[in-house]
């Protein structure tokens, strides 16, 4: 082939690419922020360091019925149904989670301190093996891999992750029943990322910004705040007080966020 045709060949083929990736993530953002209907969740299971406490805590969600796996993962669903209703929004359930059981294999893991180019490599090599993992594309908008860990041995967790293009989250969580309205907290913040939320706090501090990082930001006076802006992750008792939030009850969706994901205008 004579080198100039195959250079407008090449050309036309990654503008190809480059065009459905366009088109693609156009619309996967009108349908996961246009909320006609429920955002269909998949929820897998990992365990990810093998031990017998994370195969005893999963063994115990294999074994729920489906009213009891509802009821487990219902406070995520009942989450949005309450905060997508004081921002009047017209669904009444803006979120289905489907629990699909175990996965064997552990995902890529995230590139640390990569480039640019590291992380966009990272995140296609996660959506090829969520492909290949997957058994429930047709029922889904998005899937949520939970890694679970003892918390005897690993007292803290590396950090959990949602990426808008793919729609899909990994979230590293405790294998404790006692942490699991903990875990959904992390869940319900990485589902909101995975639907075009930024994050809210500072990363040097974890201190939530002000305004958009406070649940209440017209508060007088402003601290101590009563709950969490979820996409900041913290109850600031003062600038510099902070206090994880125990359960989804404690955590609202704040104005920035509604906006960022297309609850207001």
């Amino acid at each position: 082939m004579h080198p100039v045709v195959f250079r407008k060949l090449r050309i036309a083929v990654l503008f190809f690419v480059l065009a459905n990736v366009v088109v693609g993530a156009w619309a996967t953002r009108v349908r996961t922020t246009g909320w006609y209907r429920p955002l269909s969740v998949t929820i897998h299971a990992i365990n990810g360091d093998d031990s017998a406490a994370s195969a005893a805590y999963i063994d115990r969600l294999l074994a729920m019925d489906e009213v009891q796996v509802d009821e487990f993962f219902g406070d995520i669903e009942r989450f949005f149904t309450r905060e997508g209703g004081r921002y009047a929004l017209a669904g009444n359930e803006p979120v289905d989670i489907i629990f699909a059981g175990v996965r064997e294999a552990l995902p890529p893991a995230p590139p640390r301190h990569g480039s640019v180019l590291a992380v966009m490599a990272w995140s296609l090599r996660l959506r090829f093996w969520s492909w290949r993992h997957d058994d429930y594309a047709a029922l889904q908008d998005g899937e949520i891999f939970v890694i679970y860990f003892d918390p005897e041995r690993s007292r803290t967790l590396a950090h959990s992750l949602g990426l808008q293009q793919g729609l899909i989250g990994v979230v590293n969580a405790f294998a404790a029943p006692h942490m699991a309205a903990e875990n959904h907290v992390v869940i319900a913040h990485e589902l909101l990322h995975m639907v075009g939320a930024s994050d809210k706090y500072d990363p040097a501090s974890n201190a939530p910004l002000v305004p958009d990082g406070l649940a209440d930001p017209h508060r007088e006076p402003l601290y101590p705040q009563r709950q969490a802006e979820i996409m900041a992750g913290r109850i600031a008792l003062g600038p510099r007080a902070l206090e994880a939030p125990r359960s989804l009850d404690q955590v609202v969706v704040g104005g920035a966020t509604a906006r960022e994901i297309g609850w207001i205008d």
